[in-house]
């Protein structure tokens, strides 16, 4: 069975390691919290907001040894008033887990995103 995990963080600058760090973060709470490995995953779809370009997040997921992995990342819209330097994700993953088991994760100020499915 496939399965969607969101996830989100609030970066601290557009720093290319600020950006690193975040996304190792948020990355690996996915993995922890919903008992994956990378084979387990299908792929994931990266976005960040329009003032982080400093580095692409996708490598942080490659640094954690999604090598083969497809990932992609993308800016998401620019809205006006929308929380600044934040990066999401949506994993696909293989899992026989109930939908009502997958946690998603906000870190950071991107709990404020949604509060109704952060853990």
């Amino acid at each position: 069975m496939v399965r969607a995990i969101r996830g989100a963080v609030q970066i601290d600058s557009n720093d290319r390691e600020a950006i690193l760090a975040g996304v190792t973060e948020l990355v690996s709470e996915v993995m922890e919290r919903n008992r994956l490995t990378t084979d387990e995953v299908i792929s994931v779809i990266f976005t960040a907001t329009p003032d982080l370009t400093a580095e692409f997040p996708a490598l942080a997921a490659r640094k954690l040894g999604f090598h083969d992995v497809p990932l992609i990342c993308a800016s998401e819209i620019d809205v006006p008033g929308a929380l600044p330097r934040v990066v999401r994700l949506m994993a696909h993953v293989a899992t026989d887990r109930p939908r009502q088991e997958i946690q998603h994760v906000y870190l950071r100020g991107a709990a404020a995103l949604r509060v109704d499915i952060a853990q």
